[in-house]
Formats: C-alpha cells, sequence, structure tokens
C-alpha cells in the first residue's frame, strides 16, 4: 500500500487513481495520521436487456368477471 499526504495527494491525484487499476491501494495521510484511502472498485455490470414473453403461461386462471365494473364505483360511473 503507497502512502502519500495531502500536498502529495493534491499534486498527483490522476496519477495515484490510474495505479488503482492494478489493484494498489493508496493511504492519504495528514501530519502522519490516515485521513483517506483509495481503493479500486470495479465498474457495476451492465444489465441484460429485458426480454419480452419471458411470463408467458405464468397466469394460469382468471376470473370471468376480472374486466368487470366494481360495485363500489358504481356511482362514478354513471
Amino acid at each position: 500500500m503507497t502512502t502519500v499526504t495531502i500536498q502529495e495527494a493534491q499534486a498527483t491525484l490522476s496519477d495515484l487513481i490510474h495505479r488503482l487499476g492494478s489493484g494498489e491501494e493508496v493511504l492519504i495521510t495528514e501530519n502522519d495520521r490516515p485521513v483517506a484511502r483509495l481503493v479500486w472498485t470495479p465498474a457495476p455490470p451492465v444489465p441484460k436487456p429485458r426480454q419480452l414473453g419471458t411470463l408467458k403461461g405464468v397466469v394460469l386462471s382468471m376470473a370471468p368477471d376480472f374486466d368487470a365494473p366494481l360495485e363500489d364505483f358504481k356511482e362514478y360511473m354513471e
């Protein structure tokens, strides 16, 4: 693990970030006390595109009055 001061980190931040790709960690110190740690994080995985029809056949039965108006809302339908 590489240790640098805040001043060094400010001067060479882009170089420090590019070094992280190889798995190295960088510890940033101030007055010989650790204050931050830079670590490499992998990019999030790219989600697969959605595929139509994946739930086809899942609904096996539906009530015959599924789309009939509800009694509770009859007064609003008039």
